[in-house]
């Protein structure tokens, strides 16, 4: 992006925080790795360590940005309740549904009460979590 902006432009991006700030995401490895601790390098915490903002800003000073900032956007992310919550992990599509579509029955089962176990819902039955990226900025040069 800093290759084709002018020289004076904005170049920016948001990644989401997949080590600390995906709530949904966080709750579902911890999860995982209690079930099967060996997995623990498939989290997405260790799969993308980039997603935090000083590794952020410290990529876009090395492709010799300036003006570097970065900020967080959270939102809010409310489930109705834990079926709600646990529909997504069924999809087969990202990391942790793929992670958990391929792991054995017994394990599945196994994770899905530790998070049924771990995320209580309020008086209303509701689960609320927040989802978390960082956006970063930065100028390219003269």
């Amino acid at each position: 992006m800093a290759r084709v902006t002018k020289p004076g432009g904005k170049v920016a991006l948001y990644v989401w925080d997949y080590g600390r700030g995906m709530a949904m995401i966080r709750h579902f490895w911890d999860a995982a790795i209690m079930a099967r601790p060996n997995d623990s390098k498939l989290d997405q915490a260790e799969r993308f360590p980039i997603c935090q903002p000083a590794l952020l800003e410290a990529l876009f000073g090395d492709i010799g940005l300036s003006s570097i900032s970065s900020r967080a956007i959270v939102i809010p992310t409310v489930f109705q309740d834990f079926e709600d919550f646990w529909i997504p992990f069924l999809g087969k599509q990202g990391a942790a549904p793929t992670y958990f579509a391929a792991v054995d029955d017994s394990t599945r089962e196994r994770i899905r009460a530790l998070l049924q176990s771990r995320l209580a819902p309020s008086v209303d039955g509701k689960i609320a979590l927040t989802a978390r990226a960082w956006a970063v900025r930065g100028i390219v040069p003269n």
